[in-house]
């Protein structure tokens, strides 16, 4: 009986690192994020600014850096997720532009510094607090600097028609490039922000709550929106109450017979 404790406390003690390991050879998702932490950004990516001027994007990068990845004529999740933005903007008590700064940038070759333009304005009127207007601005590119981007930062996303399928998350960054933190989803606290901040400016990386929150939910590329998974969040309740329920019993001292 000791050594079938042992056998089973041992897997579900390696369960975490044969999972990890597993994941290391499963193929990346079609439409997804595939977090890249403590890799570095390519120092050869250009974009083009809203004035139409050609840019480096490591030479932009003299503080902690917010990556948004949109595109500007998404129907979908970017304008919830960029009015997300500009809300925790909004919230924070850090300094937009001094303490941080965040570059929204469209992976859709297509468009053009009319659409990036627009956007940063209309972006900006959703703060309704003193800022600078340099702290949050917005790119386009081509189509190999966004091929460079998107996958040096692990973003996975599908044409469907005019439209694309993705998903949607913060990326912060040193100065140095390294990638730090994800901040999955469409909408952040702004103590999510902050500590994403402070420990980007530490060079510390590592994964956040929004991580958690990715595992129970699930993003619906036909309905364009995040949603509950309980196929997943149910299956680790089962599992975890049937381990549980085994180690009960497997440690359950057994009753002495009398004749």
């Amino acid at each position: 009986m000791k050594n079938l404790i042992l056998i089973t406390l041992s897997f579900l003690i390696c369960m975490p690192a044969i999972a990890q390991r597993g994941r290391g050879y499963a193929p990346e998702p079609e439409i997804g994020i595939v977090e890249k932490l403590d890799e570095y950004l390519p120092d050869d990516i250009y974009l083009i600014n809203t004035d139409g001027q050609r840019e480096n994007l490591m030479s932009l990068l003299d503080k902690p850096t917010a990556i948004a990845i949109v595109y500007y004529r998404c129907p979908g999740i970017c304008s919830p997720f960029m009015t997300s933005i500009s809300e925790v903007v909004q919230r924070s008590d850090m300094e937009l532009g001094k303490d941080f700064q965040i570059l929204s940038i469209s992976f859709d070759p297509t468009e053009g510094t009319t659409l990036s333009r627009s956007n940063q304005n209309s972006y900006h009127m959703l703060i309704d607090k003193e800022f600078d207007p340099d702290g949050w601005r917005f790119f386009t590119t081509d189509s190999l600097n966004s091929r460079k981007l998107t996958d040096a930062v692990g973003f996975r996303y599908k044409r469907q028609g005019l439209d694309f399928l993705h998903t949607s998350a913060l990326i912060l960054v040193t100065d140095d490039g390294k990638i730090t933190r994800y901040l999955h989803g469409t909408y952040f606290l702004p103590i999510d922000l902050k500590l994403a901040v402070v420990e980007t400016s530490q060079g510390k990386s590592g994964p956040s709550m929004s991580r958690l929150l990715s595992f129970c939910y699930s993003y619906d590329p036909a309905g364009q929106a995040y949603v509950f998974n309980v196929t997943r969040v149910a299956g680790s309740i089962i599992l975890f109450f049937a381990v549980v329920i085994f180690l009960f019993l497997a440690l359950k001292p057994k009753r002495k017979t009398t004749n």
